[in-house]
């Protein structure tokens, strides 16, 4: 039987199918993982646990001696999209109560879902479309990209935009692991081999575990609304990110397209945040189920925006920026959906 194939003929289907399947438990079996305990109710409950391992095994992929013109680009598109969702996030915060809008059309949007859903690039679909464009320099961009994956960032945008206070305890928790990792793959690349691999293996596991924690008709519910999210960062998004690229790192923007989308961890942000701050906990499920949408959206929208941009430049003649080909760093199959 080829289910992994299947599962992946679905956007971001390593992620979004688990959830559902931790969705349906929650909504008809709610008490699974208190029945079954153990290593059942763990693997149910456990997100923290298993997000903590995810995001050291991301770390270990980034390596701290990338040449000039990849550090540029990455931190390029990083620094960017940070301070793009803060922006976002701050002028939302004027219009949108605190506690999110519970009416209407745009029920369940609040300023958390904005900032968590602008604040990560997909990393394993920015890699994909650029390795698939032979834009290889591009590609190891996404050592700097991964820096935006998990808690912490969103913890920074929100705090930036003060929209958000967080103990510099809570803050410094979600980075341990990460840096930990950063450290340790730089010091030795056997390290960065060995667990490098293991980031995208570490994926259905926490969708199972925060799936578990959402009503299924909530994500039913934010379907409309969820594609709506996800057209709107691949096109703000992506839009604000290739005028950066042209313009601060010279190339021809292609690269800051392809980072104009959602990643998959990002859906694991609101219920961490909510844990942290307490005033999230009212829109932690409603901004994971239009999250996870809108990841599915931008894994779709974001490779064709990408490759008619590609396409777009080369018929303009504006060529992407050249730089001298050496060995950036080794090169790991990591894909994060």
């Amino acid at each position: 039987m080829k289910i992994k194939a299947t599962i992946e003929k679905i956007p971001g289907g390593m992620m979004i199918v688990p959830l559902f399947i931790g969705a349906l438990l929650h909504t008809f079996a709610p008490n699974t993982a208190e029945f079954f305990g153990g290593f059942t109710g763990a693997m149910l409950t456990g997100t923290g646990t298993i997000l903590a391992v995810f995001f050291f095994c991301i770390g270990t992929t980034i390596d701290v001696r990338s040449s000039g013109y990849i550090a540029k680009k990455g931190l390029t598109l990083l620094i960017g999209k940070v301070l793009f969702a803060a922006l976002i996030g701050y002028i939302a915060s004027q219009f949108i109560p605190a506690g999110g809008i519970q009416t209407g059309f745009f029920a369940g949007i609040s300023v958390l879902v904005l900032i968590a859903a602008m604040n990560e690039t997909n990393g394993g679909l920015y890699l994909a479309v650029m390795n698939h464009l032979g834009r290889k320099e591009d590609a190891a961009g996404f050592c700097f990209i991964s820096i935006e994956s998990g808690p912490f960032m969103t913890m920074v945008t929100l705090g930036v935009a003060g929209l958000g206070t967080f103990p510099w305890q809570a803050i410094v928790s979600t980075l341990i692991p990460f840096a930990l990792g950063i450290l340790l793959g730089s010091l030795d690349k056997d390290i960065r081999k060995f667990f490098g691999p293991a980031v995208p293996i570490f994926i259905p596991f926490f969708a199972l575990s925060l799936g578990y924690a959402l009503n299924l008709g909530m994500l039913v519910k934010s379907g409309v609304l969820g594609i709506l999210l996800g057209v709107t960062v691949a096109v703000v998004s992506g839009g604000f990110l290739y005028i950066l690229d042209r313009f601060v790192t010279g190339s021809d923007g292609v690269a800051g397209v392809a980072a104009g989308s959602t990643a998959g961890a990002a859906v694991a942000v609101p219920f961490a945040i909510a844990e942290i701050d307490p005033s999230f906990a009212g829109v932690a499920e409603s901004a994971t189920a239009l999250i996870a949408t809108c990841v599915i959206v931008t894994a779709v929208l974001t490779p064709f925006l990408t490759t008619w941009v590609a396409k777009w430049s080369k018929e303009k003649g504006i060529p992407a920026k050249k730089v001298r080909k050496q060995p950036i760093v080794d090169e790991i199959n990591v894909k994060v959906s």
